[in-house]
């Protein structure tokens, strides 16, 4: 008579519904993952793919947060055997990064909290992190992109626009030990930022379009921003919602994910957000050179969409003139079109005062 059989996870999932199931009927990580490491490692990548709230099906993003976090839950404990009883640890030559929970998943990278402690050899303060981990080892040369990008605005970027960008702490190779057999990652540590939100959480919040004179100190700290990164010789490429980040209270604005950056001469992005190839200007998806006008073109649709129906007659006009579908004939330089910004905005509400600007607490998510 033969013994218990070993509880053997069902063939892998294929589509969103598939991954959804598979992660809910779980009463524990043997549900999910096999034994065999190698294996386990690919069928968390595959879930992972299918659950990500940015790809799920838009009627369930909420479903796929929760299953999302439910697996990443899973797979910590079948890599411990257990509850976990201590923070995981990353060790470079300079730092050691205790890392904490997820705290944002974007199209190619898993962002985890770390607190950053400087090795013995090297002087530094302790801080808080993120690490911006490649889902797969085939993105590592967007995650050298962006390492590149922070480093060049920088060393050759105008010191009082620095934290209009992210900053680099260090970039380096990981090889997961969970997964023997699998390419090392490339892995960004970058300082975390906190108390800000993407514009997508802007135009959520204000679903029939936010006032013009909240959206103008948006744009013009955008505008800014670009104007930093071009003159120190760097197009973002992808300036979209969920790239471009305020501090409601104070104003602020960084620009973050730097992975489809280009520096030097221009060339084609390396890829698109396929969920945006409509806000693209023409040049991007066929595949010609991005330039600093391809930055201002997208910057102005993150603006148009905010307003939405609300924006005035002269700024619907200001907008058009940035996204016509012929490179040549749109703005370059963002210092200039700033100014131009301001003188309309002048003309439309008078001089520039500071306006109190909040987001509402997003309602909870039903059930």
């Amino acid at each position: 008579m033969s013994g218990p059989r070993a509880a053997r996870p069902p063939a892998g999932p294929r589509t969103f519904a598939e991954a959804l199931a598979a992660v809910g009927a779980a009463r524990g990580p043997e549900d999910v993952f096999s034994a065999e490491q190698t294996a386990a490692a690919r069928r968390y990548r595959r879930l992972a793919r299918l659950l990500h709230p940015d790809t799920a099906p838009e009627a369930h993003r909420d479903e796929a947060g929760a299953a999302f976090a439910a697996l990443a839950l899973l797979w910590q404990l079948h890599q411990g055997g257990g509850a976990p009883t201590a923070d995981p640890v990353l060790t470079t030559t300079r730092h050691l990064y205790r890392l904490g929970p997820t705290v944002a998943t974007g199209d190619i990278a898993v962002l985890r909290a770390a607190r950053c402690e400087p090795r013995p050899a090297y002087r530094g303060p302790s801080l808080d992190a993120v690490l911006k981990i490649p889902r797969a080892a085939a993105d590592n040369d967007l995650l050298e992109r962006e390492a590149t990008a922070l480093t060049r605005l920088t060393t050759h970027g105008d010191g009082r626009h620095h934290a209009y960008a992210p900053t680099l702490l260090e970039s380096f190779r990981h090889h997961d030990e969970a997964d023997p057999g699998a390419e090392p990652r490339r892995v960004n540590a970058l300082v975390r930022l906190d108390g800000f939100h993407p514009l997508t959480d802007v135009h959520h919040a204000y679903p029939e379009g936010l006032d013009p004179r909240d959206a103008a100190w948006i744009w013009r700290r955008l505008l800014v921003a670009l104007g930093y990164a071009h003159r120190a010789g760097v197009r973002h490429g992808a300036v979209l919602p969920e790239h471009v980040l305020i501090h409601p209270a104070q104003h602020g604005l960084v620009l973050v994910d730097w992975c489809y950056a280009s520096t030097g001469e221009h060339s084609p992005a390396p890829a698109l957000v396929e969920r945006h190839r409509a806000w693209y200007p023409p040049e991007v998806p066929a595949r010609r050179p991005v330039t600093e006008a391809t930055d201002l073109h997208l910057a102005s649709r993150c603006v148009e969409q905010l307003m939405g129906e609300r924006a005035p007659k002269a700024l619907r006009a200001f907008i058009a003139g940035c996204t016509l579908p012929a490179e040549a004939r749109r703005p370059h330089d963002a210092w200039r079109l700033l100014a131009e910004l301001d003188d309309v905005l002048e003309r439309l509400y008078g001089p520039r005062t500071f306006r109190p600007f909040r987001l509402p607490p997003r309602p909870p998510t039903p059930g």
